[in-house]
């Protein structure tokens, strides 16, 4: 997800209440949040999403959480993913009791899906949004 990361250095990093909504007609806005909790192995957490209305309801159209690694550089690492359009939850990476549960089908699913989101995201020009909404307008 080099598009967030992009956006994310832009904004100033990662940090605690990090809530970021960049509008770019006529996609749908990109919400970019950090989470209350770590991901599964203690990492800080984000969460991306796109979010539609059907039926007057707001839904997540997708949505992916991803832990922020900075080891050899930063990276995002997917371990959950959501589409209220198709009743789709699915986590690859998570902890249970005291379990570390991975389903390696699903995390690659997840890692190539991310891959396509965010060739979509860099060529629906969402970098460029952000640096507009970012600048003050005189």
């Amino acid at each position: 997800m080099k598009t967030v990361l992009a956006i994310l250095t832009k904004a100033g990093g990662w940090h605690h209440g990090l809530n970021l909504r960049i509008e770019n007609l006529p996609y749908m806005a990109l919400v970019i949040e950090a989470t209350d909790e770590s991901g599964p192995c203690g990492l800080p957490a984000l969460s991306v999403c796109q979010y539609g209305e059907l039926n007057g309801d707001i839904i997540r159209h997708p949505e992916m959480c991803f832990e922020l690694g900075l080891a050899g550089g930063a990276h995002l690492n997917p371990f959950y993913y959501r589409n209220d359009y198709l009743g789709v939850e699915q986590w690859s990476r998570t902890i249970k009791g005291d379990q570390y549960l991975f389903s390696h089908e699903l995390y690659d699913q997840h890692r190539k899906f991310a891959a396509l989101w965010d060739r979509s995201l860099r060529s629906q020009g969402f970098v460029e949004a952000f640096d507009r909404q970012a600048t003050p307008r005189a």
